[in-house]
């Protein structure tokens, strides 16, 4: 590490964090939000977004034929649309916004009447004499777990989805990368301290440091100064509500470049139980390094900005909590310096980590390694 060092490692970063959009603090709020019709034009004009589905659901024709499936959270209709287009024997669209009003019109004009029913509630609500084949659900928000709409995907799998049926999508995966922030990091930290209509008003410079929260933009790849590591795998088939109420990762990264770290870039990928021709599952992702989404990226802008050299470790701990009102999550990220103690594996690509890494691959019976679970 060289150059102008200003973040200790041991330093908290954002202590009680809420993300950006924290304003629903009931379910109540939480479904006007979804009211706002120019929220549901931008999802729909979300191209990457709206045509992964299409081609998901459309690519899994065979699997929709004659079946009977549920759309949580059903916003304007399009992905209940997309499966009774292919075929679908029942579609369940639930909303429990406003907008439901409108939805039997929309299935009207467009002729299926006989596949799609619109029931007006929150999932949570629904009473149901049937089993559902396929649940499908956008329900992802910024940094996947914003708005905790999964909670009542999972609430509804758990109480109607058949033992052998499907989830569109059926995994979720978060990933993160440190950045450098040129433009966000000037508007966030260096406008205080540069004097403003030829006043100083620097000493505002330390609280907008603590206020600091989770901003949404487009990060350019070349702005990440690691290869991108998966932090959190969720089997959509299997997790339960209460893991995802607290969710805790330690992670070390090889800066690749000289460069300043100013934050910690965040996104996800979804995944589909459908395969592409090379037997790939098709995929909704939000990586820098594809076009854009809605969503962005979420970047942990952090207090001080470090100086590495292209060879240099750095970590973190992060934790994600639930909070107890609402539907956030609160933020916690502490810097590590190089020498704490890394996770086994560790993909930071030091010299010790990879000796590790090598020898678990050799030695994959457990019972040959006293180094599983542990940390180096």
């Amino acid at each position: 590490m060289s150059g102008d060092s200003r973040s200790a490692a041991g330093e908290r970063v954002g202590e009680n964090i809420e993300d950006p959009m924290a304003t629903c603090t009931s379910d109540m709020e939480y479904f006007e939000s979804y009211q706002d019709f120019d929220t549901h034009r931008l999802m729909l004009a979300d191209k990457v977004r709206t045509n992964a589905y299409k081609d998901a659901i459309y690519n899994a024709k065979h699997l929709f034929e004659g079946k009977v499936i549920m759309d949580i959270g059903a916003g304007t209709g399009i992905l209940s649309l997309f499966c009774a287009n292919v075929g679908a024997k029942k579609v369940i669209a639930v909303e429990a916004s406003e907008l439901a009003r409108f939805l039997p019109k929309v299935v009207e004009a467009n002729g299926f009447q006989n596949v799609i029913e619109v029931i007006h509630s929150k999932v949570e609500d629904v009473k149901l004499d049937l089993k559902i084949d396929i649940m499908v659900s956008e329900w992802m928000g910024f940094y996947l777990l914003h708005e905790s709409m999964l909670d009542s995907v999972i609430y509804a799998r758990n109480k109607f989805l058949k033992p052998d049926g499907l989830m569109f999508p059926k995994s979720a995966q978060i990933f993160a990368s440190p950045c450098k922030i040129p433009e966000l990091w000037k508007n966030c930290h260096d406008f205080w301290n540069e004097k403003q209509y030829g006043f100083d008003l620097s000493c505002f410079s330390d609280v907008a440091k603590i206020k600091n929260k989770p901003e949404i933009v487009s990060v350019a790849s070349d702005c990440l100064l690691s290869d991108a590591q998966l932090l959190w795998d969720l089997d959509l088939m299997k997790i339960s509500l209460d893991e995802l109420k607290s969710l805790n990762d330690r992670r070390f990264f090889a800066i690749e470049e000289d460069g300043d770290m100013q934050g910690i870039c965040i996104w996800f990928t979804c995944a589909f139980p459908v395969q592409d021709e090379e037997g790939v599952d098709a995929t909704l992702s939000t990586a820098p390094w594809l076009p854009e989404t809605h969503w962005k990226q979420t970047v942990v802008v952090l207090p001080e900005q470090t100086s590495f050299e292209a060879g240099d470790i750095t970590g973190w701990d992060l934790h994600l909590e639930k909070s107890d009102h609402g539907r956030s999550y609160k933020i916690q990220l502490e810097c590590l310096d190089a020498n704490e103690e890394h996770p086994v594996p560790c993909l930071c690509g030091s010299v010790k980590c990879e000796l590790v890494r090598h020898f678990m691959k050799t030695h994959p019976d457990p019972s040959e390694s006293i180094m599983n679970n542990t940390n180096v």
